[in-house]
């Protein structure tokens, strides 16, 4: 009996002892981490990482770091995911927005929970200007061209605007003349529009992120010259709402290659119901300066006497030039040429600052008369009641009206001045 209750009084002790080595055991807790200083960093990427230095006394199962732009991020926001143990790691933090400022903490997670490491803040790099370049200018007119440009890279930000500037001066900016062509980064296509002929241009492709306007590199180009059929050049000027060539017309062919006939003699000139043309006393060295005289028939022709994308002036495209100059009392001062190289004495209320430079290339009816002293101009709108009877304007060197009248003869020899379509 007394051997049966050692016995058991050994197997009572051995019990407690073990139940007292349990009761001692540790309960495992989250682990401990660190976060890692940030490096590396630009618009849209960092490095950071971090040291899980005490698993906690359970199995680090997950690891990484996690951000945003709030303070105290958890793993519900972004994160990375790498690895798991202790010791320590790197993490790549990437998809960030340029210049902005994030917050970002190393993290720990075993079976009793996520532990976070501190809290490390650092912004990203800023936004940079575009970088970009222009594309080559062609199909060049007299007054379009195209160009355009090629967005490189969005210097880490979105570019909401982009296309061409243009100037005649060097390095023209967006207060310039300029095309809209979309946003984006890439290669893009722009027309440039209402130039001037004959003109040199500078063309410089923008593009426009949150850091501001970049330009691409200056590129000159020249706009071709007004040309009628006979390849006479010609220059223009804009008054108003409207563009006039600042010379007279001076071709002798019409837009399709056919010739328009030379008359020289006078009672010839007069029976016509032809188009023809002729030079002022049948000397060509008059039309150099002063243009060349036409008939109504040849005003009216359908196959055009002016350059493509020109017209002789109606009597209501004339009316709209004089009243923008200030009515009939006045314009005609505003359109003659100054002094008295071209035009005869007094010519003193000339001031041309139209631009328009009216010449006075005389007239032709049954003899050649008044060069220097009077221009008179075509219309291309004929009366009412009559196909021959037309409407012209003329101007004279002794006053600085407009002086409006009709033809009553299709052959009465005029100069053209032509204005665009």
């Amino acid at each position: 009996m007394k051997i049966i209750l050692k016995i058991l009084g050994t197997i009572i002790l051995i019990i407690g002892f073990q139940a007292t080595l349990i009761s001692c055991k540790k309960k495992p807790t989250p682990p401990a981490v660190t976060t890692a200083v940030v490096s590396s960093i630009t618009q849209v990427s960092a490095v950071s990482g971090g040291n899980v230095t005490d698993d906690g006394g359970a199995e680090v199962t997950a690891r990484g770091v996690c951000w945003g732009t709030s303070q105290n991020p958890t793993t519900s926001s972004s994160k990375t995911s790498d690895g798991t143990g202790t010791g320590t790691f790197s993490s790549s933090i990437t998809g960030l927005t340029a210049g902005t400022s994030y917050f970002v903490r190393a993290y720990a997670t075993n079976s009793e929970g996520t532990s976070y490491g501190n809290e490390v803040s650092f912004t990203t790099s800023p936004v940079a200007l575009a970088t970009l370049t222009t594309s080559a200018v062609t199909s060049i007119t007299t007054s379009t061209a195209v160009s355009g440009g090629n967005i490189t890279s969005d210097g880490g930000g979105t570019i909401t605007a982009r296309g061409v500037c243009w100037s005649k001066t060097q390095n023209p900016t967006t207060s310039d003349s300029k095309t809209t062509d979309g946003s984006g980064t890439g290669i893009f296509t722009s027309n440039l529009t209402g130039l001037t002929a004959n003109t040199t241009y500078h063309v410089r492709a923008y593009a426009v992120n949150s850091a501001g306007t970049a330009y691409g590199d200056d590129k000159e180009f020249k706009t071709d010259q007004i040309k009628d059929a006979d390849g006479n050049s010609y220059t223009c000027v804009t008054i108003g709402t409207q563009t006039w060539l600042v010379e007279n017309l001076k071709t002798t062919k019409f837009n399709n290659g056919n010739s328009i006939p030379l008359v020289t003699d006078n009672n010839t000139w007069l029976d016509l119901t032809t188009p023809a043309y002729c030079n002022y006393d049948n000397d060509p060295n008059n039309s150099t300066v002063y243009g060349r005289l036409y008939n109504w028939y040849a005003v009216i022709d359908s196959r055009g006497i002016c350059p493509v994308g020109w017209h002789v002036p109606s009597m209501s495209e004339w009316t709209t030039l004089i009243d923008f100059l200030g009515g009939v009392g006045v314009a005609g001062s505003k359109l003659k040429e100054t002094g008295t190289t071209h035009w005869a004495s007094p010519n003193a209320d000339a001031t041309n600052e139209s631009g328009f430079t009216a010449l006075p290339g005389g007239s032709r009816g049954a003899i050649f008369s008044d060069i220097r002293l009077h221009g008179l101009w075509w219309s291309s709108t004929n009366l009412e009641y009559s196909d021959t009877w037309a409407y012209y304007i003329g101007l004279f060197n002794n006053n600085g009206q407009v002086h409006s009248s009709y033809s009553s003869s299709g052959s009465h020899g005029m100069s053209v001045r032509c204005v665009k379509d």
